[in-house]
């Protein structure tokens, strides 16, 4: 199996960041997971805790490149880079990031995640294996404020989500947080698969099979014999996803 070389250890870790983020943009592009120019993806620059990796307002995702990352601070300056942090990017993540510490922050208005987030009664139930992995880590904003314009509504936020890594936004989207732009994305490419079949199988008009809280401990404690860790696959994952993009939408790494 093929290792992708942009993920060697000693490559230089904010160029790595920068490549990265720019491999998931175009990912979510595949994936339809995005709005063209809207919504946002972060990362911390690796080596400080106040400044922040974004691809600057006005590109789309399906050409964001490494070479295009701005670096930004909470007050929305522009530190480095060419382009703008767009408004609500700012007011969102900066405070995320501060407050809980995340090192990076995806946030979308994906389609499955928010049909789910459009209903009453939001909550994603672990009625499937791989929905058990989010159970007690999905933190919910059950009240739509309007638009984020202000860092007092990502600081709002941030108190909401806490030590969890999922937040659904009701009537908005979603948002996830991870130590890794890999780990990130996979969470939030897996969450939009789980929204998209429960939202199916809820149109069924049948009662769900949900799963009991002894299964639940059960899927996700680590088996005693795992041949590969959480963080191993989720690399593997993405290194996978990036083999994905050289063949199919090439470039991000520019």
């Amino acid at each position: 199996m093929s290792v992708h070389p942009l993920k060697t250890p000693a490559a230089d870790p904010v160029r790595q960041a920068k490549i990265h983020l720019a491999a998931a943009h175009r990912l979510a592009v595949l994936h339809e997971l995005e709005e063209g120019i809207d919504n946002h993806f972060t990362v911390t620059v690796p080596g400080t805790t106040d400044r922040y990796l974004i691809l600057p307002f006005g590109l789309h995702w399906s050409e964001a490149r490494a070479s295009d990352m701005i670096v930004f601070d909470e007050s929305g300056q522009t530190l480095e880079g060419e382009g703008v942090c767009e408004l609500s990017a700012q007011c969102i993540h900066a405070p995320i990031h501060r407050i809980t510490g995340a090192q990076v922050v995806m946030h979308t208005h994906q389609t499955w995640a928010l049909a789910l987030n459009m209903l009453k009664d939001n909550r994603l139930l672990p009625a499937s294996q791989t929905a058990a992995f989010f159970h007690g880590h999905v933190a919910y904003d059950d009240i739509y404020s309007g638009t984020a314009d202000f860092p007092e509504e990502g600081e709002r936020l941030a108190r909401i989500i806490g030590d969890k890594h999922v937040l659904f936004m009701k009537n908005h989207g979603v948002l996830v947080t991870g130590d890794n732009v890999a780990q990130a994305y996979r969470r939030l490419y897996r969450l939009e698969r789980v929204c998209r079949a429960q939202v199916i199988a809820m149109s069924t008009g049948k009662p769900l099979e949900v799963l009991t809280d002894e299964i639940v401990v059960q899927v996700q404690a680590p088996p005693a014999d795992d041949r590969h860790s959480r963080a191993e696959r989720e690399r593997l994952f993405f290194e996978a996803m990036m083999r994905i993009l050289d063949r199919d939408m090439p470039g991000y790494a520019d």
